[in-house]
């Protein structure tokens, strides 16, 4: 995927795994994209959120077979991370070294990676493992290589810090 020049919102190859029947999958699908076109078209959060919205998320994924996108979820994520994008950047960033900096990153991953760092750090309702494993299951659906397990990495490694009570062992596993 080359998304350098292109302010359309990249198409993943496949649906999500729970994508047909999860809302806030469907969510997390059109946020990754959302985060996107903001970053490449210069566009604010609050822009790109009543376009996706007033167009009923159409065109997520070409021929594609999804649950209807949750619309407050999808605002909630899109909205809080930009809103804390130098937090989640820093957290981001600190993961990542010494190998590599964020912004060498593809922007698709770049907006997966903030939305699940934002997921893990402001949406308790969902389980840590499961807000991993939805964003594993997102990049699988955008990268066939070795992105998916980056994601796994980092995004475990984040919550190893803000759910810590959680990931070791003490907290409860909810739905997504």
């Amino acid at each position: 995927m080359s998304p350098v020049g292109n302010d359309e919102s990249p198409k993943p190859k496949a649906v999500p795994k729970h994508a047909r029947a999860a809302p806030r999958t469907t969510a997390r699908l059109a946020a990754a994209q959302a985060l996107y076109e903001m970053e490449v078209a210069g566009k604010s959060g609050h822009e790109v959120v009543p376009e996706f919205v007033d167009r009923r998320f159409a065109g997520l994924i070409e021929g594609g077979d999804m649950a209807p996108a949750d619309p407050r979820f999808f605002e909630r994520l899109v909205l809080g991370v930009a809103g804390d994008q130098p937090v989640l950047d820093r957290m981001l960033a600190d993961c990542l070294q010494p190998e590599g900096h964020l912004e060498r990153l593809e922007v698709v991953l770049r907006a997966i990676l903030r939305l699940g760092a934002y997921e893990l750090l402001a949406v308790s309702d969902v389980p840590a493992r499961v807000a991993i494993s939805e964003y594993v299951d997102l990049t699988h659906a955008f990268f066939a290589g070795r992105e998916p397990a980056l994601v796994n990495g980092i995004l475990d490694k984040i919550a190893r810090v803000v759910r810590e009570d959680e990931m070791s062992g003490s907290g409860r596993g909810g739905a997504s």
